[in-house]
């Protein structure tokens, strides 16, 4: 089947309900329509509405930019219009930038992962919107790993971050257009007035190969359909020593460092039983990245592998990873530091709070075993997610 996009939906309708309006539209290369052309471009060609003002999230309205990379203000030569970026001096919309805009239109394809700077970024536009009374468009677009499927903690609001802002768990199963419902509603201190294009023919239980729909990369490291797919738990290695895999060409799809034996891993994995009851897979692996920690360096570690999508647990598998190999190398692995004595481990901001390190430690000095760790957060996260699920079903907008 084919879905329709928000941008679809307004594309067809030859932009009627912004007819006539001076509009800011905060968008990347990843928003594309059914034909692979893009947001800004529509916007550009459209001959009843004015692109009066350009945003871009993380990675820059090019989406060119590093990682963390802070990105500049620019003129856009095609619009005339200035590219103001929200990943530099301001992770905010100004009053200078909203002045003349009638709408501001964000059009971002998400990931539906909580550590994901897009959605993050909408919330801000939202607030700052709702301050100075500037009309927000979503463009809706599906969440690629489906609208089902709830799982992982919830933030700690001690924890806020641009990889977190509110408490939903890991894996919320939203659209972007849905959890600015969600947070406009629960979360914003001046609502904004809120209008979400829904997209048309989508359904919870569709994932992104199955709406018919082209896919474009949202950010440098998420290249792939299946990097999506791990990246609910292997984004969590970044709180660590290891590499997760940046400046190769599967990046979140393999880790390692110098110091690891990859066979040695890869066995020590399948025999805790960190394979097969997962949907996992695990092969040994060598590499040596390019860009990100380790570069230049040949390390050894594994790829993981999705061999079950029925099973797959990503938080649960690349955890098991990450304290498979705090145990077999408690000398050389290591969370990353704070930047500041009192400031907050990588680690702790992506999962949402201290607990989890503090739980793996306590558990490695006492001898529990990896799985026995574990065990413990999965309970606590089948809680988090029944209470979500209640929490957001009044914001949703699909069956």
């Amino acid at each position: 089947m084919t879905v329709l996009t928000g941008l679809d939906r307004l594309v067809r309708e030859s932009f009627a309900p912004l007819a006539g309006r001076r509009v800011g539209l905060l968008t990347n290369p990843s928003a594309v329509d059914g034909s692979l052309r893009s947001a800004y471009r529509r916007f550009a060609d459209a001959p009843n509405v004015t692109l009066a003002a350009l945003f871009g999230p993380e990675h820059g309205f090019a989406g060119t930019a590093a990682e963390g990379a802070e990105v500049g203000h620019a003129i856009d030569a095609r619009a005339g219009c200035p590219v103001y970026s929200l990943y530099g001096e301001t992770l905010r919309p100004t009053a200078e930038m909203l002045r003349g805009l009638d709408a501001l239109v964000v059009d971002l394809q998400d990931i539906g992962v909580r550590y994901y700077t897009y959605a993050w970024t909408m919330t801000h536009v939202l607030e700052a919107a709702g301050e100075h009374g500037v009309p927000v468009v979503i463009l809706d677009r599906p969440n690629p790993l489906g609208g089902a499927a709830v799982w992982g903690p919830l933030l700690e609001r001690s924890h806020a971050s641009l990889v977190g802002r509110f408490p939903v768990p890991v894996r919320h199963g939203l659209t972007i257009g849905e959890l600015a419902r969600l947070v406009n509603a629960l979360w914003n201190p001046a609502p904004a007035a809120l209008d979400v294009i829904v997209c048309e023919g989508w359904r919870r239980t569709l994932t992104w190969v199955e709406t018919g729909l082209p896919w474009v990369a949202p950010s440098p490291n998420m290249p792939q359909i299946s990097t999506l797919w791990h990246y609910p738990g292997s984004c969590l290695v970044e709180g660590t020593t290891l590499s997760e895999g940046r400046g190769t060409a599967l990046p979140f799809e393999v880790t390692g460092a110098p110091w690891i034996d990859a066979g040695a891993l890869a066995d020590r994995l399948i025999e805790e039983g960190w394979g097969a009851p997962l949907g996992a897979g695990f092969r040994p692996h060598r590499f040596t990245p390019l860009a990100g920690k380790w570069a230049g360096d040949e390390c050894q570690g594994v790829q993981v592998h999705i061999l079950d999508r029925a099973r797959w647990r990503p938080l649960e598998a690349w955890l098991g990873v990450i304290i498979t190999v705090r145990a077999m190398y408690p000398q050389q692995f290591a969370w990353l530091p704070p930047a500041s004595p009192e400031g907050i481990y990588h680690f702790d901001r992506l999962i949402g709070g201290p607990w989890m390190r503090k739980e793996i430690e306590a558990g490695m000095l006492s001898g529990q075993g990896p799985g026995t760790i574990l065990g413990r957060f999965a309970a606590e996260w089948l809680d988090d997610a029944r209470a979500f699920e209640g929490l957001r079903a009044p914001y949703l907008l699909y069956d």
